[in-house]
This record gives structure tokens, sequence and C-alpha cells, in this order.
């Protein structure tokens, strides 16, 4: 017998489910917040985009705001590795010889004073296997934690994320890294549109400017929670407590 979208809705909410306090709705939609099926995932959290030295520190970016998620996401680590929660990092970065990087990505680049593939006080900028590529050593993998290593701002592109999602059997995912209106954002959307349920936490991530982390979050929220939902880090910790 065929079933209709409406009935496998129906059928996928957990009665008396878990959720998160987070807006536009509680998160996830459906009750269906466990370990088993939601995957922490720490975008990007990077040398190059949080440290003295890096990339956005070359632009003259002012560093506070892309380092302000890294304690919050510490403290997220701790308790949900505790609870066996999956945790996926990423890192953007590009080939040594850049056959992976766009020409029209490299000139933007260069023309607002850091050339990705150029020369930077952390090594080449934004380049596999240099020093600013690396993640930071406040929020360093442990073992059994999947790297993705992306040549651009999603995670999807030219990766095996989703593989690694599907494989896991992950449904929901929570968003964490930076930044939030670019790489965060990316992830996110492309997520949504295969069928993931997204969490962006708003202490965990950040942009280069405020009001841009400000507007990317108000933009998850819009049309009932398009891309998802918003919540705080402490609100994630709660529900799964």
């Amino acid at each position: 017998m065929t079933t209709t979208l409406d009935e496998r809705i129906d059928a996928a909410f957990v009665p008396g489910g878990r959720t998160v306090a987070s807006d536009p709705y509680p998160w996830p939609f459906d009750g269906n917040l466990k370990p088993q099926n939601t995957a922490i995932v720490v975008i990007d959290m990077q040398v190059d985009f949080c440290a003295p030295g890096g990339y956005v520190d070359s632009m003259g970016y002012d560093l506070s705001n892309t380092r302000a998620p890294i304690a919050p996401i510490a403290k997220l680590l701790e308790v949900a590795r505790a609870k066996d929660f999956t945790v996926i990092h990423t890192r953007e970065g590009h080939k040594p010889d850049l056959s992976d990087l766009p020409a029209n990505k490299r000139w933007r680049s260069q023309r607002i004073g850091a050339g990705i593939g150029d020369q930077g006080p952390c090594g080449r900028i934004l380049v596999r296997g240099e020093p600013g590529w690396e993640i930071i050593p406040e929020l360093q993998p442990i073992a059994g934690e999947p790297i993705i290593d992306k040549p651009g701002k999603g995670s999807f592109l030219a990766t095996d994320f989703d593989l690694v999602l599907q494989t896991k059997g992950i449904r929901n995912i929570v968003l964490c890294g930076v930044t939030t209106d670019v790489c965060v954002h990316t992830t996110m959307r492309d997520a949504n549109d295969r069928g993931y349920e997204c969490l962006v936490l708003s202490d965990c991530t950040g942009a280069t400017k405020l009001e841009n982390h400000l507007a990317a979050l108000d933009m998850v929220k819009m049309q009932g929670g398009v891309f998802g939902a918003v919540a705080t880090s402490d609100a994630f910790i709660a529900a799964i407590a």
C-alpha cells in the first residue's frame, strides 16, 4: 500500500520526543533527536580563519569575531562526545598545485591583499598541508572523528561528506564554525535541500563582521524556518544532558 507524504511525516514524529528550544520551532521538527542520528559539524575552525597571521587576519578583519565561537564549541564538544554524538570537522583548502582553485576565487583574494596560494605568515594561504590550513589547537579532532577536506565554501562539493553522513545514519545536523554567512550557510543550504534537518548554534558560529553573522542567523528563521532553526549551545546541551 502506498503512503502519502503527509502520512510519512506523521509517522516520523516521536511521541514525547526530545527537542531543542530553538527559533522558529522546537528542533528537530519531529522530536527525533538522539546521538545515533545527529551530527555536530564543526566548519573550518582553522588557523587561516581564526588565528593571528591567517587568511582572515591578513585581510584586515577583526579576529575577535571568528574567535568568539571557540570557547562555546569546546564546551559543546565536551558534552556531545560524552553523549556519543557524531562529531565531524571540515577544513577549506586547496591542493598545493592549486589545480582545484578557480581563477576568479584566486583573483578576488589577491585583490584584497591575501592571495590564496600566496605565502603568508602561516604558510601558503588556504593550501592543504600548510600551518594555516590546520584546525586550531583549541578544537583539535579526537581519534575517530572524520575530517572533511573541501576546496570550496560548502561541505558537499567535491567531498565524501554526504557519504559519511549517510553511512552513519545521520539525519540531523548541528552546525558550528565559521563563517556564518559563507561556509556555514552554504553547507546548511545544501544540507537542507538534501533533506537534512539543520540547527545553527548562534554562539558557536561567527563571521568576519557581526552584522553579517546576525543577518545570516535571521535568514535561517524566515518563512517558518526555511533552512532550519537557530538555538544557543546552552539550549542544545540542556536538551541532550
